[in-house]
């Protein structure tokens, strides 16, 4: 009986979690002089990510307390978004350079929006 217990526990524990993770498409916006410029689509699937230019690679998703996102562009940039910023339409991140020295994390260089295309 005491297993019966313990299933049934586990799979209510199991149930009730959610995988909070970036999925969808969402318009690119860069801040620049107290502005929003719109730069591409972004389309986020499980842990990659791939911008509508067909040109560019294919980027990492790394989710943690801070989500990361690697392989733009500028590969020495990394853009971090809070997790409790995930579940609105409107996500708010910063922008980082690795070559910033130290713990690059704690710098931001930008900031920008991902708007959810509905």
């Amino acid at each position: 009986m005491k297993y019966f217990a313990l299933l049934i526990a586990l799979f209510l524990i199991s149930f009730n979690q959610k995988t909070e993770k970036l999925t969808g498409r969402y318009n690119y916006l860069i801040e620049d002089d107290n502005s929003y410029i719109q730069k591409d689509k972004i389309t986020f699937k499980d842990s990659v990510f791939v911008f509508d230019n067909k040109y560019m690679p294919k980027g990492k998703i790394s989710y943690g307390n801070v989500i990361l996102l690697d392989n733009l562009i500028n590969t020495d940039l990394i853009l971090s978004i809070r997790k409790d910023q995930i579940k609105k339409d409107t996500i708010q991140f910063y922008i980082h350079n690795k070559n910033g020295g130290g713990n690059y994390l704690d710098i931001s260089e930008g900031r920008g929006k991902l708007i959810k295309i509905k």
